[in-house]
């Protein structure tokens, strides 16, 4: 069974414009799912529409050898764009593009060879792929979308529970109200904090066998991302990794990595880079007015799934009795914030003598919102946060805790 993604819709209306449909994400995060989703939604509408993988070695081959000859496996050619509009525009759904030995050349051609009467939409594993081999030739012929893990809506969708989804609706809407379903939604976004929002992990009852998928997600699938993006000394890449996922919602001290896993900060650099990149962390910039009195130029360190940050660590103990509960909680809502917001108007605040707030949203120039997240909201002072509300009088300062999973924020 195909679960839809928020993502979707996006897509969907994207169909119609006759650039490239990019669709990027980590590795089994469902881009292939979302394919084959469009595919069903095309192929009801009468399109003529096709999907190839360049997983398949022979496709591969074929368009190596000249982009042209991905037509050798489609029963359909495209009206060349020169000799005018075709009767229906032809739709190539394409899953694993990077494989390609320059996915550049091939979408370039594509589309300026056939422009308007050949659609491709095309997914690739991460934006690695899209940032090193994708050049600027590509500029005005491409919309990049981002696939993540699901997120709690989106999870509690694959459980198939729409009860549990109109719930959550009717809380946000009347936030007095007290569900008589409070303790299984709770029950399961610890279940969330813990085991994350892959797909795969998230449609698997048995909690063993979710270990066992997020060990499988650690070992195999970010092994092809070093393997594919020419990471050196693999164990040390690991053990960054690993760091960073004990380090969550705190700054990346680039030099103090350096020296804990012995080697330079260039490479430090480039181990960042290439996480970053595969999708499975977020280093979050600082938000400042003044220089010369707000720290910093370290970002601080999130993860784009909680799941395989707890594998990481080996972490699968309850939620409720763990000493970093409150890095789990901070890095959900980094996760809800993420879906709301550009990346660009998501920041924190922080200042040479430590105060911190955890999430400033720039909604326009000047104004926006400011959370602190807290386990428990007696921990929220906002009495110890004047020199950010002073500094900054049209961002609303709000704590958030744990009773605010479910909130709109």
């Amino acid at each position: 069974m195909l679960f839809q993604r928020s993502l979707l819709p996006a897509i969907e209306n994207h169909l119609s414009d006759k650039r490239h449909t990019i669709i990027t994400g980590a590795r089994q995060v469902g881009k292939t799912s979302v394919l084959k989703l469009i595919h069903q939604k095309l192929k009801s509408e009468g399109q003529q529409v096709f999907q190839l993988t360049l997983e398949d070695s022979r496709v591969l081959h074929s368009i190596n050898e000249h982009p042209d000859q991905v037509f050798e496996h489609v029963p359909i050619l495209p009206k060349p764009a020169q000799t005018g509009v075709a009767d229906q525009r032809l739709y190539l759904l394409i899953d694993e593009v990077q494989y390609a030995a320059d996915p550049t050349h091939f979408l370039k051609f594509l589309y300026d060879k056939y422009e308007g009467n050949l659609k491709v939409v095309a997914t690739g594993s991460s934006a690695f792929y899209i940032d090193r081999k994708f050049t600027d030739s590509l500029a005005g012929r491409k919309r990049v979308f981002q696939l993540y893990p699901l997120s709690l809506d989106e999870y509690l969708t694959f459980r198939n529970d729409k009860g549990l989804l109109d719930e959550i609706a009717y809380m946000q809407e009347r936030p007095s109200f007290i569900s008589p379903r409070m303790a299984e939604l709770k029950a399961i976004f610890y279940e969330y904090l813990t085991f994350g929002g892959y797909p795969a992990v998230a449609l698997e009852p048995n909690f063993s066998e979710k270990k066992q998928l997020l060990n499988e997600l650690k070992n195999a699938y970010v092994k092809r991302d070093i393997a594919e993006s020419g990471v050196s000394m693999e164990a040390k890449f690991f053990l960054l990794f690993q760091l960073l996922a004990d380090q969550t919602g705190n700054l990346v001290n680039r030099h103090e990595l350096s020296k804990t896993i012995q080697v330079d900060t260039k490479t430090v650099d480039n181990y960042l880079y290439v996480l970053e990149k595969c999708y499975h962390v977020h280093l979050l910039k600082p938000f400042f007015r003044n220089l010369q009195k707000e720290l910093t130029k370290m970002p601080k360190v999130y993860f784009n799934d909680l799941g395989l940050r707890n594998a990481l660590l080996n972490r699968f103990e309850l939620v409720e009795t763990r000493a970093d509960k409150g890095a789990l909680l901070e890095n959900y809502f980094f996760i809800r914030l993420r879906q709301q917001y550009e990346t660009d108007q998501l920041r924190f605040w922080r200042t040479t003598d430590q105060q911190e707030i955890d999430f400033v949203v720039e909604t326009s120039f000047g104004e926006g919102k400011a959370y602190e997240v807290k386990w428990n909201k007696q921990g929220f002072k906002p009495e110890k946060l004047t020199k950010f509300t002073d500094a900054y009088p049209q961002f609303q300062l709000m704590g958030l805790d744990e009773a605010d999973f479910f909130v709109k924020i």
